[in-house]
């Protein structure tokens, strides 16, 4: 290989028969890629702002093998939305931190009441299938109620 023109073509590119084939790697949302200096661009904030959310509980990026922090796609996304609650919202940092809590307890309720219904569709299909299979046992055993008060019994 002769190496011309690899690195125009980035990383995650490969040569194959005169085409370029893209690697498609979709970033692990959660996963910590960016160190706090990267992370605090992307954010539009200062890095000590970053340590003094991290110290105050709003934000818990990744720790490298050397202890660096490593902030992820997701931390990147709620430190944006920090943002825009104290700046554009005015709220202070203890309100911030009260909306957090709550958003984050509403999820878990959400996916509470998901699996509550999951659980309540598979009791009644259970149930249906019991009744039917007691109608199949008992066959013509079985009498409607309020078959005879019409008048209609023999």
């Amino acid at each position: 290989m002769s190496g011309r023109g690899d690195s125009r073509r980035g990383r995650g590119a490969r040569r194959v028969r005169g085409s370029v084939t893209r690697v498609s790697g979709e970033l692990d949302r959660e996963r910590g890629v960016f160190m706090i200096s990267v992370a605090a661009e992307l954010a539009d904030m200062h890095p000590q702002t970053l340590r003094m959310y991290e110290s105050r509980g709003l934000i818990a990026p990744k720790r490298s093998p050397k202890n660096t922090r490593l902030y992820s796609q997701e931390d990147v996304e709620r430190l944006r939305r920090i943002q825009e609650m104290t700046v554009q919202q005015g709220l202070n940092l203890a309100g911030v931190e009260t909306v957090l809590e709550l958003e984050a307890r509403l999820d878990e309720m959400r996916e509470e009441l998901r699996e509550m219904r999951k659980r309540s569709a598979e009791l009644q299909q259970r149930m249906a299938d019991e009744i039917e299979r007691a109608r199949r046992s008992l066959g013509a055993e079985l009498v409607p109620y309020g078959a005879y008060e019409s008048g209609s019994a023999p």
